[in-house]
């Protein structure tokens, strides 16, 4: 049974471990119970969460998900469209790279001057880009813009190699891979020990957001996340990557993989061990990259090894904090059969958006469309907006007098 302990002079906890163990609280004592429908038929909406994270929502999601005409209509037009034509909002950005414990090196980018213009205590909202994607990207900027507009502190986490990340040791990152991304919050927690940190992963930044989740479980430092357009299970993805139109996007992606790996190819050479370098600096696929460099680096004996033990649909039956994922029934490279609905029922802590179109990181649709914001973001913002409002008690922070909260 759960039970809330108090002393009057304890040493104080932090606002983050408070509300993780709040989270789990109210999960634990709370009851389902029937409520009235608060979404639009259009969008499936499903999750052990959604009696506790629908009701925020309501405004966005009880309209009707209607796909910009002439480009909505079909997934492929949509997902090159907002790569290629998708305004990129102009944001300054202040570069903070970060050496891990291993002498590798990622690059933080955070918002110039909200040093000086936002409080210590002011949220904080990480973004985590795709595959070879980082701050340049226009879902990232948008993203950047909404929450910065909410007076939440934002930075973006570009992988090794990304975003012109430097990268110090033969090594880039991978599905699974959660050294760096454990470093870079505990980093960030650091630098602001009063605010609660926030994180939200697109495409692959999705898949290593919600392992790093599961890894985590009861001992997650951040108060809430969001996944988009997550893969979820990487051996479906592969499968279908390679079917089809679908070879456009792999092609695509394994240009964009070789040009990172060109320009750090001399950390690479006379590496020896089971790498295939000439097939990773040469890959036609992004499995024939995965197979030449990514499953060596990191300890698979195959790549179909890698991908299935990589996958984050195992992680989600461990989440314990507030997760929302959103994903496009029509994603061409996260296929929705590959979404672990049953284990996202399951779990009290989450919850899954599924609109009927959007296309891969497309989602051209709602105010910004067809070149403004995507659809997701403002669902987004309200999503974490509510985790952040429930930190507080009649406009006190939950910081002073709690001394232990205990399940």
């Amino acid at each position: 049974m759960a039970r809330l302990a108090f002393a009057s002079s304890p040493p104080l906890a932090s606002a983050r471990t408070l509300r993780r163990h709040f989270s789990i609280f109210a999960a634990t004592d709370s009851k389902p119970s029937e409520m009235p429908r608060l979404h639009h038929a259009s969008v499936e909406v499903i999750g052990g969460g959604t009696d506790r994270f629908l009701p925020p929502l309501k405004d966005s999601l009880s309209k009707p998900y209607d796909a910009f005409p002439l480009i909505g209509f079909n997934r492929h037009v949509e997902t090159i469209y907002a790569a290629f034509y998708r305004s990129v909002p102009s944001v300054r950005l202040r570069r903070e790279c970060l050496r891990t414990k291993d002498n590798g090196s990622v690059a933080l980018d955070w918002v110039a001057g909200d040093d000086s213009s936002l409080p210590p205590e002011s949220p904080i909202l990480i973004l985590l880009p795709g595959l070879t994607g980082g701050s340049q990207d226009s879902y990232v900027r948008h993203m950047l813009l909404r929450a910065r507009s909410m007076k939440w502190r934002c930075v973006v986490f570009n992988s090794r190699g990304c975003g012109d990340s430097p990268v110090t040791t033969p090594q880039f990152y991978s599905a699974s891979f959660l050294g760096d991304i454990s470093e870079v919050i505990a980093h960030v927690g650091a630098r602001f020990p009063r605010a609660n940190l926030y994180a939200a992963g697109w495409s692959l930044g999705g898949n290593i957001l919600v392992n790093y989740l599961g890894q985590e479980s009861h001992n997650c430092t951040l108060s809430a996340a969001v996944s988009l357009c997550n893969p979820f299970d990487l051996v479906i993805a592969d499968e279908d990557f390679h079917k089809g139109f679908n070879n456009v996007y792999d092609k695509a992606l394994s240009r964009s993989l070789r040009r990172i790996f060109s320009k750090h190819s001399l950390l690479f050479e006379d590496i020896g061990g089971g790498f295939n370098i000439p097939m990773a600096a040469n890959a036609d696929t992004v499995r024939d990259f995965d197979e030449g460099l990514t499953r060596v680096s990191f300890g698979f004996k195959t790549v179909d090894e890698y991908y299935s033990k990589s996958s984050s649909s195992k992680a989600i039956k461990h989440v314990r904090i507030p997760l929302l994922c959103i994903q496009a029934a029509n994603d061409p490279i996260a296929p929705d059969r590959g979404i672990p609905r049953e284990d996202i029922k399951a779990n009290p802590n989450c919850m899954l958006i599924v609109t009927p179109r959007g296309g891969h990181l497309g989602w051209v649709a709602g105010e910004g469309a067809p070149n403004g914001a995507p659809w997701t973001d403002p669902v987004v913002m309200e999503f974490l907006q509510h985790v952040e409002s429930c930190e507080t008690i009649n406009g006190e922070r939950l910081l002073e007098d709690v001394h232990q909260i205990q399940v």
